[in-house]
């Protein structure tokens, strides 16, 4: 069974690796050159300085898959707005996790108060993140089109949002 949790200091190896392979193979994201251990720990340590979720998929003491969420930008008006990430292992895809992932990453950031959760997917081809946002209840905003270049290419930028809780229908506390 797949567990999901909080991310811990020694998950960072993992989390690590994980991303490297995306980096390395995928238009997931946009950066070319994989972070360092160092980089991970101090993007997670910025994560949940902010009191954001960054969790973890674990299965039998293995680590599957991460997603966490950080604010859309850095201005006080944006507060209520996170953009989530998520990312699996190569060989946990298509087992659901992702749709775990993202389920449990919106009920912790409704938790903490995120009122939006936007996904920002590179390359309009990347069906899977499309897939697992549509079917975790965002909805396609718009697409930014030829705005990043990897692997020889350029790659679109797919927007997508998902109001968690109250949304707009209500002034935040």
């Amino acid at each position: 069974m797949t567990n999901i949790r909080p991310s811990r200091d020694e998950d960072v190896e993992a989390i690590t690796a994980i991303y490297a392979h995306h980096v390395l193979h995928g238009t997931g994201t946009f950066e070319t050159d994989p972070p360092s251990a160092a980089d991970m720990a101090a993007r997670r340590a910025d994560v949940l300085s902010k009191r954001l979720p960054y969790l973890v998929a674990e299965r039998d003491g293995e680590i599957l898959g991460f997603a966490y969420c950080n604010w859309f930008k850095p201005r006080p008006a944006y507060r209520f707005s996170a953009e989530d990430s998520i990312y699996l292992a190569d060989a946990a895809r298509g087992q659901g996790l992702g749709a775990k992932l993202l389920d449990a990453l919106s009920q912790a950031a409704e938790g903490v108060g995120v009122r939006k959760l936007i996904a920002v997917i590179g390359d309009s081809a990347n069906a899977g993140s499309i897939g697992v946002h549509t079917a975790q209840g965002f909805t396609h905003v718009g697409v930014l089109k030829d705005c990043g270049w990897k692997f020889g290419e350029w790659r679109d930028v797919v927007l997508m949002e998902k109001v968690l809780g109250e949304g707009n229908s209500t002034k935040p506390e």
